[in-house]
C-alpha cells in the first residue's frame, strides 16, 4: 500500500478527503479546542501552585468551550443535513477514526474546570461524557477487531480514545470526587497503553516512514505518559509516589526523544497540522509546574515558570500562525471577489 495514501494525511484539516463538499466539519479540527483546554489546564496548575492569576486559565478554557461548542454544533448539524452516516464513516476510517474521541475528551476537560460552578450537575455531566468516551472507544476497538486495518494506517493518534482518553477521564472523575472510578479508568489507560504502544512503536520503527508533512503526529507520543502523570496527580492530590515517579521517568525519556525532532518540526511549513503539537505542549507545561512543586527543590518556582512560558509561547505561536493564515485567506477571497466584480 502506498505510504502517502495510508499515512495520517487526514490529520491535516485541509485535506480534501477529510472534508467532502457539504459534509460535516473535519474531525481533525477538534485538535484546536483540545489544545486550548490543555493550555487552560497548565495555567490552572500555575494558579494553584505558583500564585499566578486565574485569568489565563479562564480565558483559555472559555475559548476552548466556545470553539468546542461551535465545532460540535456544526459537525452534528451538517452530518444530519447532508450525511447522516458521516460519524459512522469517520468512526470506521482507518486514519481518523480515533479522532472521533475528541468530542467527549474535550467535554470531560471542560466539565472538570467548571465543576465548582456546576455543583452536583458536574458529577452527572462527567459521567455522561465519560460514558460517551467509553462507548466511542469500545466501538472503535470492536471495529479494529472485526476489520483489522493495514499497519501502515496506524499512527500515534490511536492513543487518543483508549489511552489518553481514559487518563483524561481519570482527571475528570477525580475532579468530581469519584476516585474509585478514576482509578478504574486509569487502569484501562495503562492496559491499552501497553497493548497499543507496542503496535504503534513497531509501525514507526519498521514500516514506511510517514511523509514529512505529517511528522507532527510524532509529538502525540508524549500524550500517554503526560496524561497518565496528570491523572495520577489528580487522583493522589499532587503526591509524587512510586507510580508517579515511574510515569515521570517515561515522560522525561519520551521528551528527550522529542528533542531530536525539534529541527525537523521547525523546518515544516505552517499548516493546521501544527495544532497537533498544542496538547502535548500544554501537558508538558502542566506537569512541569506540578512536578517542580512536588519536588520542592531550591528555585523550583523559576523552573516551573520557564517550562510554562516555553509551552505557552509555542502554543501562542501556533495560534498566531493560524490567525495570520486566516486573515491572508480572507484578504485573498476579497481580492478575488473584487476582481470578478470588475470583470
Amino acid at each position: 500500500m502506498n505510504a502517502t495514501s495510508t499515512t495520517p494525511a487526514v490529520l491535516d484539516a485541509s485535506t480534501a478527503d477529510d472534508k467532502p463538499r457539504g459534509s460535516a466539519l473535519p474531525i481533525a479540527l477538534f485538535s484546536i479546542p483540545l489544545g486550548l483546554a490543555g493550555l487552560g489546564g497548565a495555567w490552572q496548575a500555575a494558579a494553584q501552585l505558583l500564585g499566578a492569576s486565574a485569568a489565563p486559565a479562564d480565558l483559555a478554557y472559555a475559548a476552548s468551550a466556545v470553539v468546542w461548542a461551535t465545532f460540535t454544533g456544526i459537525y452534528v448539524v451538517r452530518a444530519i443535513r447532508h450525511d447522516s452516516g458521516r460519524f459512522k464513516v469517520d468512526l470506521r476510517h482507518p486514519l481518523f477514526g480515533p479522532l472521533t474521541a475528541y468530542i467527549p475528551v474535550i467535554a470531560i476537560l471542560l466539565v472538570a474546570h467548571y465543576a465548582a460552578g456546576l455543583g452536583e450537575a458536574a458529577r452527572w455531566l462527567t459521567y455522561v461524557a465519560v460514558s460517551a468516551l467509553a462507548i466511542n472507544a469500545a466501538a472503535l476497538v470492536a471495529h479494529w477487531l472485526r476489520a483489522p486495518s493495514d499497519e501502515e494506517a496506524v499512527h500515534p493518534g490511536y492513543f487518543l480514545p483508549v489511552v489518553a482518553g481514559p487518563f483524561i477521564a481519570g482527571i475528570g472523575l477525580a475532579a468530581v470526587g469519584d476516585r474509585t472510578a478514576a482509578i478504574g479508568v486509569f487502569g484501562i489507560g495503562l492496559y491499552f497503553w501497553m497493548l497499543l504502544g507496542a503496535v504503534i512503536t513497531s509501525r514507526l520503527f519498521f514500516r514506511t516512514p510517514m511523509p514529512q508533512p505529517f511528522t507532527p503526529v510524532l509529538s502525540i507520543l508524549l500524550s500517554p505518559p503526560g496524561t497518565a502523570s496528570l491523572a495520577w496527580f489528580a487522583i493522589r492530590y499532587g503526591e509524587i509516589d512510586q507510580l508517579q515517579a515511574a510515569v515521570g521517568g517515561i515522560t522525561l525519556f519520551t521528551l528527550l526523544i522529542q528533542l531530536f525532532f525539534v529541527s525537523d518540526y521547525l523546518r515544516l511549513p505552517f499548516t493546521s497540522q501544527h495544532w497537533v503539537f498544542t496538547f502535548p505542549l500544554a501537558v508538558l507545561g502542566n506537569i512541569g509546574v506540578r512536578w517542580s512543586a512536588g519536588l520542592g527543590f531550591d528555585g523550583w518556582e523559576i523552573v516551573a515558570w520557564v517550562i510554562l512560558t516555553i509551552s505557552t509561547a509555542a502554543i501562542l505561536a501556533i495560534l498566531g500562525g493560524t490567525v495570520r493564515d486566516f486573515i491572508r485567506a480572507l484578504a485573498g477571497r476579497r481580492t478575488s471577489a473584487g476582481s470578478h466584480e470588475r470583470h
